[in-house]
């Protein structure tokens, strides 16, 4: 097999055109999927009499062998072959002669490719799902020790009111439960046979697509052929919501990054994922925070590569779907990694500053809201108590001083319905804890979300 395709060609590809044109150096990443998909299709030529039982065993014993000779590293697909599927068949033809040249009856590498393309995707959106309820798990443990720990939560970066450590991670788990749900519904659509679809229109040899599709476990097949090798939604949907993963895992490490700097004190990083500096002695930096945030561009990239690719080709297979290959295997080893990452700096490389976190809300005018609220419980209009609220705060800022350094009378001097126990009031626990009403970060709401993601996440 000197080439892969047919004697119409009376001369040899320019040899720089040969290599730009091959994919076998990215590409051979699908070598499983791509032995897995041609076995399903041996299996169903025989099963239809296109081939005899005793030749479409031959070739699945063939690519069952080649499959073992590249695990114990007998086989090595490269050059000068285009791609693994032809690195494949030229392989099987060595190893079992001309029954080999039979396999690629009734398909193309059209139909192959898509094939092998959603198997190994399929299994990375799996993974990919057990790594994030992996970093739900983690973001509970912190969460369920931390229910009564405060910490200030702000708006616009701005102090706004204090809120349960548990109530700001359990934020976080709604996120990445999102994303989850995002990639399962994206799995349905991935999880679609293209194989037999041939080149663009179908073929006119017997064929069981039904039957295929059930031996690789899709749950359907596409109905119409020239989508079926043109199809890439699946490719940008995947990338899409991967790119949603990681803004989110950017999100957090921005925290990350800002609770463990000296000014916030609010967290500090662990020796086991933290680094130092080569000219300061004194640093300790968050690198793994860091790193996450910068790999999300790589995502936003591969998604824009992938709409770039997809924009304006025509129906129906061209070769610019060669180039979707790497922008997904990039995000998965990029999602993966920073998953992997996040999960394990949680567990081992932060740790929080609890008495910090306690004083800082301790120190601040975040309860200003419950000085409001306090006047709107003695009937006092929420706008006119907003004001007073308000006035109050300037007068405590001139004096330099906040509101539990007032004294009952210069409460009373804005408004007379002032109480004894407008100082528990202000008080931040009592903050926190009064703010009851359903999805807030009050503690006992706070535990029935704990308890609710236990049951989710089976812990």
């Amino acid at each position: 097999m000197s080439k892969v395709w047919s004697n119409r060609f009376d001369s040899s590809l320019n040899p720089f055109i040969e290599k730009f044109n091959a994919s076998i150096g990215f590409d051979k990443t699908l070598i499983f999927e791509d032995i897995d998909c041609s076995i399903a299709h041996a299996k169903m030529l025989g099963k239809t009499k296109v081939l005899s039982n005793k030749e479409s065993l031959k070739i699945i014993e063939g690519l069952e062998s080649i499959k073992q000779d590249f695990i114990q590293g007998k086989f090595s697909p490269g050059a000068p072959s285009e791609d693994i599927h032809y690195s494949i068949e030229e392989e099987l033809i060595k190893l079992i002669g001309e029954t080999g040249k039979k396999l690629h009856t009734g398909r193309s590498r059209n139909d192959q490719v898509g094939t092998d393309i959603r198997l190994w995707l399929r299994k990375k959106i799996d993974v990919i799902d057990f790594l994030l309820a992996e970093l739900q798990n983690s973001l509970l443990s912190i969460a369920e020790s931390n229910i009564y720990t405060l910490i200030p939560g702000y708006t616009h970066m701005q102090r706004a009111q204090p809120l349960s450590l548990a109530h700001h991670l359990l934020a976080y788990l709604e996120m990445f439960e999102r994303d989850r749900e995002r990639m399962k519904e994206v799995r349905t659509r991935v999880n679609i046979s293209p194989l037999g679809a041939a080149a663009l229109a179908g073929t006119k040899i017997k064929i069981d697509r039904y039957f295929t599709a059930e031996e690789l476990g899709f749950e359907n097949i596409y109905k119409n052929s020239i989508d079926a090798v043109s199809d890439r939604d699946f490719c940008i949907e995947f990338v899409s919501s991967s790119a949603l993963i990681m803004s989110h895992l950017s999100r957090i490490s921005e925290e990350i990054i800002l609770w463990v700097t000296d000014e916030f004190s609010f967290a500090k990083l662990t020796d086991k994922c933290a680094t130092g500096s080569s000219l300061m002695p004194q640093k300790k930096n968050p690198d793994v925070p860091e790193l996450i945030r910068g790999k999300t561009g790589r995502v936003y990239g591969n998604l824009h590569a992938l709409l770039t690719i997809i924009k304006g080709v025509p129906l129906s297979y061209n070769k610019d779907f060669q180039e979707d290959k790497e922008p997904i295997f990039d995000t998965v080893d990029t999602i993966s990694a920073c998953l992997k990452a996040m999960t394990i700096l949680l567990n081992e490389g932060i740790e929080f500053n609890v008495e910090k976190l306690m004083d800082s809300v301790n120190n601040d005018f975040s309860n200003a809201t419950d000085l409001a609220d306090y006047l709107v419980s003695k009937k006092v209009p929420f706008r006119n108590a907003y004001q007073i609220a308000g006035d109050i705060v300037k007068y405590c800022i001139t004096k330099n001083i906040l509101f539990k350094d007032l004294n009952l009378e210069e409460f009373q001097k804005f408004h007379s319905e002032f109480k004894e126990d407008i100082f528990d009031n202000l008080n931040p626990m009592s903050v926190v804890k009064s703010r009851n009403s359903l999805g807030g970060t009050g503690f006992e709401q706070v535990k029935v979300e704990v308890n609710e993601w236990k049951k989710k996440l089976l812990i």
